[in-house]
């Protein structure tokens, strides 16, 4: 039988720049193939393999460090892709938003992002479908909208990567499903392998009663999230609990929105969606822009960690408004902005101290570690699991716990390493 090898191509003791390639009989599998970015904002991007040796590339969800690097994987030869309608099309406008901002650091021209979603089919949960040697099965993750986990079985050996998953129940989507499968070989993120977050009814209500304090003070709210899942669960959180609050949206939030009232079967509380883009207000000028902001509102914008787009110019604008806030919701990485306005008060090195109040709330997509152990305890046939996108100290801690707990043999890679299965 021919031996199975791991390759970990990029998010080995780091979070994000997923890149995972499976490989037997020097043909590969290759999930995901994402990007990260350094302290100057340029792409970093995963090792590579070649493209013309791959039977299918499997995309988890159109966040860009799963997919933002796999127009590369299409400059010399056009594998086929698999992955879910909704991820396609949301993937097209990351894609293509992509190459807009950062097309200078880019290795590929536009034609390959064409290519890549020429080559792309689409596929539902559940659904069987055999790449080369293995039979494939793509699971509900339960972190974006139609973002999946992906089953591998070649008859002797059964691998599950999760991508980005999440167990809890949020209004935009349903919890992993772990329904009908069984694995030996599980490769895990740990994101969160050291860490639960906190109850999420407690973060919703400290967040309702923050933004009522700041309005009823006559100020403004600001809400930095990212443009692609955390913005519509924020939006579906107040049409449900505060539809008498003037809400405002602006920036990618607008065009993914809209791809997403049109996937109705991806979405776990569609109604909702629809009642917030019903209730709540598109910017679509800047004259609109320029006016909400003096008066009290929330504004819910892009960039999730203020690195660019409309949230960064409402920020500039009420910044010294003592009387206004900015609700961070999102994940702020190491060197951004929202890292430096959370433990610094500014947003720019040596800028002026930002007047209006600054809270963060956990409104996570991610499995906190008691989730991410519920998923391995549930694979009763496990006998290797390996550790990615995870920070090298909590992965550390995630790996004791989990060979305390399960006696399982746990690996943590660095990009780069190779594992024989």
């Amino acid at each position: 039988m021919e031996k199975i090898r791991i390759r970990i191509l990029g998010s080995g003791k780091e979070v994000g720049r997923a890149a995972i390639a499976i490989e037997r009989n020097e043909r590969f599998i290759q999930l995901d193939y994402g990007v990260s970015f350094d302290e100057r904002d340029i792409p970093q991007f995963p090792l590579t393999i070649p493209p013309s040796k791959i039977d299918g590339v499997i995309i988890s969800h159109p966040h860009l460090d799963h997919i933002g690097a796999t127009p590369l994987l299409y400059i010399s030869s056009t594998p086929m892709a698999y992955t879910t309608s909704i991820t396609k099309d949301i993937g097209r406008i990351m894609l293509e938003d992509f190459f807009k901002i950062s097309s200078y650091y880019l290795p590929f021209e536009f034609r390959e992002i064409e290519n890549f979603l020429l080559h792309t089919r689409t596929i539902g949960f559940d659904s069987d479908l055999d790449l080369g040697s293995w039979k494939m099965i793509l699971k509900r993750s339960g972190h974006l909208p139609g973002s999946v986990m992906t089953y591998l079985d070649d008859g002797s050996t059964r691998i599950l990567y999760t991508g980005d998953v999440n167990t809890i129940e949020t209004r935009l989507t349903s919890p992993a499903d772990l329904s009908n499968i069984d694995a030996d070989v599980l490769i895990i993120e740990g994101t969160y392998g050291d860490t639960d977050h906190p109850d999420r009814n407690e973060v919703e209500d400290d967040l309702l009663r923050s933004v009522r304090e700041v309005l009823e003070d006559g100020g403004t709210v600001l809400i930095p999230s990212f443009s692609l899942g955390r913005s519509q669960e924020i939006m579906m959180l107040f049409a449900e609990r505060a539809s008498d609050i003037e809400i405002w949206y602006d920036g990618m939030i607008r065009s993914i929105t809209d791809v997403m009232i049109n996937y109705p079967k991806y979405i776990n509380k569609i109604d909702l969606l629809k009642k917030a883009v019903e209730k709540f207000n598109a910017v679509d000028s800047w004259e609109i822009r320029r006016k909400i902001w003096r008066e009290p509102c929330v504004i819910i914008a892009s960039a999730g960690m203020l690195k660019g787009g409309p949230a960064l110019y409402y920020l500039k604008r009420i910044a010294d408004k003592k009387n206004s806030a900015v609700f961070l919701v999102s994940y702020q990485g190491k060197n951004t902005p929202g890292r430096m306005l959370l433990e610094k008060g500014v947003f720019v090195e040596n800028g002026p101290k930002v007047s209006a109040r600054v809270e963060w709330f956990d409104f996570s997509s991610h499995a906190g570690v008691s989730g991410l152990m519920s998923i391995i305890k549930s694979l009763k046939s496990l006998h290797k699991i390996i550790i990615v996108h995870t920070d090298p100290d909590v992965g550390e801690e995630f790996r004791r716990r989990i060979v305390e707990e399960t006696g399982i043999e746990v690996a943590l890679p660095s990009v780069g390493d190779v594992i024989d299965l």
